[in-house]
Order: C-alpha cells, then sequence, then structure tokens
C-alpha cells in the first residue's frame, strides 16, 4: 500500500479538510481527492463522510487510522534502519512513558551512549501505542508500567518507586501531616499518566465521580504548577527528589492512608540478538 496515501489519508483524518490538507501537503487539492478514493477502492470501505463544508470519519475510517499510522511508522523504521547501519554498530530504538524516562531512564541512556557505539531513538508515549510498536517491531525495547508477557517478548521488572504527596515548599499546611479526608478538600491536580491499579486508587482517595479542577497526562508538567503554589499531587519520589532537595517542594506525610509501591516493567523482543539489554546492564 502506498505509504504517500496513506500519509494524505491521515493529515485528513487531522485536518477535516481538503484544502487544508492539500495546503500542508504542499499538493493540489484533486490529488488529495484522488489518493483518498483511491485509498477507499483498495479497502473497499467508504473512509469519510463529506459535504461542501464538512469532512467526517465514519466508523470504517476510526477502525483504519491506528493501522495506517503504524504502517507508516514501520516503514520510516526500516528505511532508518537501513541507512543508519553503516555508519552505527547497532541501532536501539527505545519507547518509554514519560515519567519512567525523566525518573529513571535519562542518567541510564547518558551513561550508555558514553560507552557504547550505538546510535538511540527515544519515543515517548503511551503504553498501549508503546506496546503496539514494540510488537510491530518499530521499537525494540519498551518502558510500561504495565506487565506485558507475550510470546517472543521478554518482560521483566524495571524499577519500583513510591508515590510521594507534594506540594509547594511554601506552603506549610499539612507539613505534620495530612488526613484522607483532608486531601478531598485540597486542590488536588490530577495527572492521567497510567499506573494501572495504582491510578485507580488514587481516583478512589475521591468521592465518585469527583471533579478535579485540573487535569493532565503528563507528570513532568505538573511540576511547574506545584513550584508556583498551584495545589497537591502524587509523583514518583524519584522524579521530585531534586526539587525537594532544593526546597522548591514539600512532601506531605499521609496520616491514615498510604499509597501502594509502583512498578514498571521493561519489555523488549527476545527472538533476536537483543543488545537492549546491553542498556540494562549499563550503571548510570
Amino acid at each position: 500500500m502506498d505509504t504517500q496515501i496513506l500519509k494524505t489519508y491521515l493529515a485528513l483524518c487531522r485536518y477535516k479538510s481538503f484544502s487544508r490538507t492539500a495546503d500542508a501537503l504542499f499538493i493540489t487539492q484533486s490529488t488529495v481527492s484522488k489518493r483518498i478514493a483511491e485509498l477507499e477502492g483498495t479497502v473497499q470501505q467508504r473512509l469519510f463522510e463529506r459535504d461542501k463544508k464538512h469532512v467526517s470519519l465514519t466508523e470504517e475510517g476510526m477502525i483504519f487510522m491506528d493501522y495506517a499510522e503504524r504502517m507508516v511508522a514501520l516503514e520510516a523504521a526500516a528505511i532508518k534502519k537501513i541507512n543508519s547501519h553503516k555508519r552505527f554498530e547497532n541501532y536501539l530504538r527505545v519507547g518509554a512513558t514519560n515519567s519512567i524516562y525523566e525518573s529513571h531512564l535519562v542518567p541510564l541512556i547518558a551513561k550508555y551512549l558514553d560507552v557504547q557505539t550505538n546510535a538511540v531513538k527515544i519515543v515517548i508515549g503511551h503504553s498501549s501505542e508503546l506496546l503496539f510498536m514494540l510488537q510491530d517491531q518499530t521499537l525494540d525495547v519498551v518502558f510500561s508500567y504495565f506487565p506485558f508477557n507475550k510470546a517472543g517478548l521478554d518482560c521483566r521488572s524495571f524499577h519500583r518507586d513510591e508515590l510521594v504527596l507534594v506540594t509547594s515548599f511554601a506552603n506549610c499546611q499539612y507539613a505534620d501531616g495530612i488526613f484522607q479526608s483532608q486531601l478531598q478538600k485540597t486542590n488536588y491536580l490530577m495527572c492521567n499518566f497510567a499506573l494501572k491499579a495504582v491510578g485507580t486508587y488514587i481516583r478512589e482517595l475521591f468521592p465518585k465521580h469527583y471533579s478535579f479542577s485540573f487535569e493532565i497526562d503528563n507528570s513532568t508538567k505538573l511540576i511547574p504548577y506545584l513550584i508556583s503554589g498551584t495545589g497537591y499531587s502524587f509523583l514518583p519520589l524519584k522524579m521530585v527528589e531534586a526539587q525537594v532537595k532544593a526546597q522548591q517542594l514539600r512532601i506531605i506525610p499521609l496520616i491514615d492512608f498510604q499509597i501502594p509501591v509502583i512498578e514498571s516493567y521493561c519489555i523488549g523482543r527476545a527472538n533476536e540478538n537483543y543488545f537492549w539489554q546491553e542498556l540494562l546492564n549499563t550503571n548510570p
């Protein structure tokens, strides 16, 4: 399947406009229409509903989008790998959730680059997307909060960390400790980073259907808000150690409740010469 056609389809998914898609890809609007018609003919399904003013995905179009993204990514990865082997001994492709990357991988990868001749590509994303890429062989290893046991993959424990409740160091209101009932009255900043049972546990600390004043899916982006004095949040201890030490953030002790330890995992392909293990053996 022609990836130029797939890229045009993905652009139309994004822009919902034939003219804007044409402008973004520097092609004519008629070329966009021709490519979409060819793709719909190939898959024998109508992927878009369109009239003079609106373009929207059909149910089949929504299903096909994930596969199109993976096919485009797979081609790009293959081309990069073919061309990189002449310069580098190996090309290590690492996927990680943002919080694991920020908390544990940065020093590990920095040291790895010092002692290895391998090139490194890092993809930051959500666990489900990264695990798809691992199975499609566009990544060599993934660091996730989800254990993923499947034939041909090697899943092992990577790190154990604890979540701590932090706020601005200037905020002394609960410096001696906080009860769960008091937590529900704070301005809690919710991070939707995938922690499986732990994430569910945090939500259950609050009433059912509780509406948080602020939610974000990138844990590191919470830190500036907390330092500036906006609210409280649970974050991995390793992630905030520097800010706590610098007295920018304060850890609030928990009095009548506690948060489970969070476990992260390393998942790599086991059916090849998986040199990604060299990364794990690097001591930062």
